[in-house]
């Protein structure tokens, strides 16, 4: 499988016009509104999810699923969501374990960027939005890093998570308003249960961490992968954190010593998730076995057990 540059976005779900958007946020809106942390989850972010309005404008031009043109002229990104690139052919990477009483999702007859894209100009386009940030930050493409709050049919409503709960993106909390992290993953979690878009397919969702070899396929790509951690090591100056026995082959994530400290303030003490069933967001890398960097504590979702 060729090595992926990171900063490539694409698409997976048939295109929603408006009329389709404005349904499925009919839908959606009352799941977000009571779309609460999950008491069975914990999350390093403890803050209160404030924001603030640090820009507005009329929304001119949606580039593609998660940046957009103001009339202006300047350019806002959704910071903390990724759309994945389209999956190589080939047989289905096992995930995560099904519920029995759980319909398998079916793959969608497109992929994704382009229904991201359009459900995007759906929400936005030709309409005033009001754009929402801790702080006024750029990115060094100088785009404004901000959510977008724009009123539609009488709701007003976060782009960011719209498109989470529909499935359209995916979450990438190295961007996260820290306080915002613990809204953005329930907001996510509602697309995936009711399996929409990316969920649909079971190409995107997580990956078994117990299947090292097609976790080693999906080298060079953002990756979802879950499972319960065997034991925690430490050797020089990094942290194992480990999902099976045979280090050297399965599955493993690294967190620099030097690090530890980000995650024992979120409330992860690395030495404590031992036995823990954990989700975790990264790039796939090899080194020997499957591995993942985790450079934040914002990487890593305790979860309840099944």
């Amino acid at each position: 499988m060729p090595n992926l540059r990171r900063g490539a976005i694409s698409t997976a779900r048939p295109p929603l016009g408006a009329p389709a958007t404005a349904a499925l946020l009919a839908l959606v809106a009352p799941a977000l509104a009571a779309a609460a942390p999950d008491t069975k989850r914990k999350s390093p972010a403890s803050a209160d999810c404030t924001l603030e309005t640090v820009a507005s404008g009329t929304v001119a031009t949606v580039i593609d699923g998660r940046t957009f043109v103001l009339a202006d002229g300047r350019e806002v990104r959704l910071p903390a969501i990724e759309i994945p690139p389209p999956p190589e052919p080939g047989p289905t990477p096992a995930a995560t374990p099904a519920a029995a009483d759980e319909t398998p999702p079916q793959p969608p007859e497109s992929d994704p960027n382009q229904a991201a894209a359009d459900a995007l100009k759906s929400l936005l386009a030709g309409h005033p939005a009001s754009l929402r940030a801790s702080k006024l930050v750029t990115d060094r493409y100088g785009r404004i890093l901000a959510d977008a709050l724009a009123t539609r049919d009488g709701y007003p409503g976060s782009a960011q998570k719209t498109m989470l709960s529909q499935g359209l993106v995916r979450l990438s909390p190295s961007l996260a308003e820290p306080g915002c992290l613990s809204e953005w993953r329930a907001a996510e979690r509602v697309g995936r249960a009711a399996k929409l878009g990316l969920w649909a397919d079971p190409r995107y969702i997580p990956r078994a961490a117990e299947n090292a070899v097609g976790l080693s396929a999906e080298r060079g790509r953002y990756t979802l992968v879950e499972g319960k951690v065997v034991s925690v090591r430490e050797s020089g100056g990094t942290i194992y954190v480990n999902f099976g026995r045979r280090w050297s082959e399965d599955f493993t994530v690294t967190i620099l010593k030097r690090n530890e400290r980000q995650f024992i303030e979120a409330g992860l003490r690395p030495s404590g998730l031992s036995g823990r069933r954990v989700m975790v967001r990264g790039w796939i890398e090899e080194r020997g076995g499957p591995w993942i960097e985790a450079l934040g504590p914002e990487q890593i979702e305790i979860i309840a057990e099944k």
